[in-house]
């Protein structure tokens, strides 16, 4: 195994969760993601390394962001919020370095989480889809399962659907205009790309094949674009190549290449329809604080601004301003210090330029950002350490737009 993709796979997570509830990339990324993602994103694969952290608050530490926290300690989780205005937290890395089966919800009327029904394995390296029913569809994983399951929020249980034809680990889930979810990509499990994809039929509860991708990835992203087809873009390598997929046709195309090859990068969809990818690693190792703009009527990336802070393992959430939020990551270098970070920053796509907001309490990565009902970011759980060894974060923290500042999430 490649040495630094061995060392990057222990930080790996959906930040930019998928967020497909309406927030920003993604996971969630994220994952944005949501990561969706973000939720919702599209999820972007937040989801590389090494040496001496700056100063970190610990999950156990009092004060401001430490009250309302996770009931389990977490990091590489999705974060997806549901119709009823909760977030369903599912699954993720724990501090015992388990794979964690257990599931909560947060509720911004209570500020409070609490737990909810567990799933049947513990999914991590695992994407997540709001279904247009409401319904949560979890897939994928660590050691490339072909496992999915859908939570119900009208019961807080998860139970089993169709599996995957194809095992993976690190996917992208799409939901599409017409309800179904395209999977696409991942690893096999031993380091290797997958150009196969295949679609969800909430319908029928089954997976089944569509086009495979021109090129194999994993660590890339995937994001709905208005006209209804899905951009994807990087991956491992890393790459600088993109394509598009056509529901209409079943099939993906290329389309232009990034100007930067990246991996452990965001993508996050404007009101425009542009789309906004940052940072990530380089094709030195090197968290990168460039970003670009993919203009799909021109099918092209052209450079923008480029961020205060290098950064990988972030997340990217799409404000109702259309602002998008940068928050946390890791500024590691592949030869010199560097660790997660808890400064943040807004992209304003009017002038295309990176500006300096306030910073979380706690810095962190492989953690989930989630846009609220309120307009407000809910920033949960990721690692305080480099690699997540150790110290495991519970605590979450709210973004509030209006002031600029992130706060805590309970009383």
């Amino acid at each position: 195994m490649d040495v630094n993709l061995a060392a990057k796979r222990l930080l790996v997570g959906l930040s930019v969760t998928l967020l497909l509830a309406g927030c920003g990339s993604a996971a969630t990324p994220s994952p944005s993601a949501t990561p969706v993602a973000s939720a919702a994103p599209s999820v972007a694969f937040a989801t590389p390394t090494p040496t001496v952290p700056p100063t970190a608050t610990p999950a156990q530490t009092t004060g401001a962001g430490a009250s309302g926290s996770m009931t389990t300690a977490r990091d590489r989780h999705t974060a997806t919020r549901l119709a009823d205005g909760r977030v369903l937290v599912a699954g993720g890395h724990e501090e015992s370095g388990n794979a964690a089966t257990s599931a909560e919800l947060y509720d911004p009327k209570s500020v409070t989480f609490s737990p909810t029904g567990s799933m049947t394995t513990g999914p991590y390296l695992h994407a997540a889809a709001l279904l247009t029913d409401g319904s949560v569809l979890v897939l994928g994983g660590e050691n490339a399962t072909a496992r999915a399951e859908l939570y119900d929020p009208k019961t807080g249980t998860f139970h089993p659907t169709g599996a995957m034809a194809t095992g993976r680990s690190i996917p992208t889930a799409t939901l599409l205009r017409d309800g179904r979810i395209l999977v696409a990509g991942g690893d096999d499990g031993s380091d290797n790309g997958i150009a196969s994809a295949e679609l969800y039929d909430p319908k029928t509860g089954t997976f089944h094949p569509t086009g495979s991708m021109v090129t194999a990835r994993f660590l890339h992203t995937a994001t709905l674009l208005l006209d209804g087809r899905v951009l994807v873009a990087g991956g491992y390598g890393p790459l600088a190549t993109a394509e598009i997929y056509d529901p209409k046709t079943g099939t993906f195309r290329p389309t232009g290449s990034m100007a930067t090859a990246r991996d452990f990068h965001t993508a996050t969809l404007l009101p425009d329809g542009r789309v906004l990818i940052a940072g990530g690693s380089d094709a030195a190792g090197n968290a990168a604080a460039s970003a670009e703009m993919y203009d799909p009527k021109t099918g092209m990336f052209r450079p923008t601004g480029s961020m205060a802070t290098a950064r990988e393992l972030h997340t990217a959430t799409l404000l109702p301003d259309g602002s998008v939020l940068i928050a946390g990551g890791s500024d590691e270098r592949f030869h010199g210090p560097g660790g997660p970070v808890a400064s943040a920053e807004l992209y304003d796509p009017k002038t295309g330029t990176f500006r300096p907001t306030g910073s979380m309490a706690t810095a962190r990565e492989n953690h989930a950002a989630t846009l609220l009902a309120d307009r407000r970011v809910l920033i949960t759980g990721g690692d305080a350490t480099i690699g997540g060894s150790g110290n495991v974060l519970a605590s979450a923290e709210l973004y509030d737009p209006t002031t600029g500042s992130f706060g805590p999430t309970g009383p």
